[in-house]
């Protein structure tokens, strides 16, 4: 009798610790019903605290400093040492997806590493994060941009191909968890003049807007799965890229099923970015 009182005092006490676990903190409940009750304990003045790149503690809920600006484009930069790569074209030039995916798996690797080092240390800093914005997946096809050396070239299906493979170096093959988070950049026809970069309007039809500009898109979304994905300074057919439903509703979540997260290009706060003077 008495081992018989032990056991359920146990079995209580479990049931109790269990029902006192706040469900975002229940590793046995599915991630999507986690996420909506952490979410649904923030503040409207927290949510809005969390909305930019350098994102503050939140100790009450258990929340540490997270720094979201990392970049991994041929290495993992400004964080130290790490093995360089050549740049994007150049990778591009080999036409060999499954080298290229090596490359990015060992920049995910030195990543988690750095990650490690300084989450041990409690560092929360800018470059040793686990969120990167790379690959850049726009199409190079106007010289007079200043970015194309970052670019997998001008063709959709190359970059598409090339592209696919970086994310899943850098996401790794762990069904349940990233290694890392990668973000296809910048969506989308984001490759105009370099001085006007931050304000163009893109003019394209649907034909090559679907097979030129989008295709390598989809393919990352549908295909790799891509965690991440950043919006364009510009606009296309005269609407900002950040506010724009069609391209990121319409598009993105409803005809592609995305289910990541989005983040803008740096210092674009919606529709200033993209406007005409």
């Amino acid at each position: 009798m008495k081992y018989l009182s032990l056991i359920f005092l146990g079995l209580f006490a479990a049931s109790a610790l269990k029902a006192q676990t706040p469900i975002y903190k229940d590793m046995s409940k599915p991630l999507d019903e986690r996420v909506h009750d952490l979410v649904s304990k923030l503040t409207l003045e927290e949510k809005v605290s969390l909305l930019g790149y350098n994102s503050k503690a939140i100790p009450r809920l258990g929340i540490p400093a997270y720094n979201w600006w990392n970049e991994g484009l041929h290495g993992v930069a400004r964080a130290g040492e790490a093995t360089i790569f050549p740049q994007a074209i150049g990778m591009a030039a080999t036409f060999n997806d499954n080298l290229v995916k090596q490359v990015s798996t060992v920049i995910s690797t030195e990543a988690r590493a750095k990650y490690n080092l300084a989450i041990a240390q409690d560092r929360h800093l800018q470059y040793m994060g686990l969120t990167f914005w790379t690959p850049n997946i726009n199409i190079f096809r106007d010289p007079r941009w200043g970015r194309g050396q970052e670019t997998y070239g001008e063709d959709p299906y190359l970059t598409a191909t090339i592209g696919s493979a970086v994310v899943r170096g850098l996401q790794g093959d762990d069904p349940d968890h990233l290694k890392a988070s990668a973000t296809a950049k910048h969506f989308v026809v984001h490759s105009g003049p370099e001085a006007v970069r931050d304000h163009f309007d893109a003019i394209v039809d649907e034909k090559d807007f679907r097979e030129t500009y989008l295709y390598a898109f989809h393919a990352l979304v549908s295909g790799a799965h891509v965690e991440s994905v950043m919006t364009a300074y510009t606009s296309v057919n005269g609407i900002p890229n950040s506010v724009n439903k069609m391209l990121l509703t319409d598009i993105l979540r409803k005809e592609w099923g995305f289910k990541g997260h989005m983040v803008t290009d740096w210092g674009c706060k919606g529709d200033d970015c993209g406007a005409q003077e």
